[in-house]
């Protein structure tokens, strides 16, 4: 990762939460790993400073509102380095995980989304125990939403 680029880093042991390794997309470079976006939306709806920009929609499991879509846009962009970032270029990469069954759009509400994390965790990490509010909770000490 470039420097001055990252906002959220993954936390070193022991923070409240760590991703897997598969939560990464390999780079061409040996040993370097890129985030997803599901992933960093996942990392800004963990943190209280970012609530104003994109928080869990409440009663609704999996379900998250980008209240600032903009705010949300040049974050990424300033993660993966790339300035020019905007919601329209970030939302086309949303729509890639629509098909991958990863995430998929509300109906009827402006610019909310719902993870399906069965997809998204239960395959690829089977002993994570997903609570109706929506947070993951892990029973081995790895995962904490």
């Amino acid at each position: 990762m470039k420097a001055g680029c990252s906002i959220v880093e993954k936390p070193e042991g022991g923070g409240g939460y760590q991703f897997p390794d598969w939560a990464y997309k390999t780079e061409s470079s040996p040993g370097s790993r890129q985030i997803q976006l599901w992933h960093f939306i996942l990392e800004l709806l963990q943190k209280e400073e970012f609530r104003h920009v994109i928080a869990w929609q409440q009663g609704e499991y999996g379900e998250f509102v980008i209240k600032d879509p903009d705010e949300v846009a040049r974050l990424w962009g300033r993660r993966k380095c790339k300035p020019q970032m905007n919601y329209d270029k970030l939302s086309r990469a949303l729509r890639y995980y629509y098909n991958k069954r990863i995430l998929h759009k509300t109906k009827g509400k402006r610019f909310t989304y719902k993870f399906n994390f069965n997809k998204l965790v239960m395959p690829n990490y089977p002993f994570i125990n997903i609570r109706s509010s929506g947070k993951a909770h892990s029973f081995g000490g790895e995962l904490i939403f």
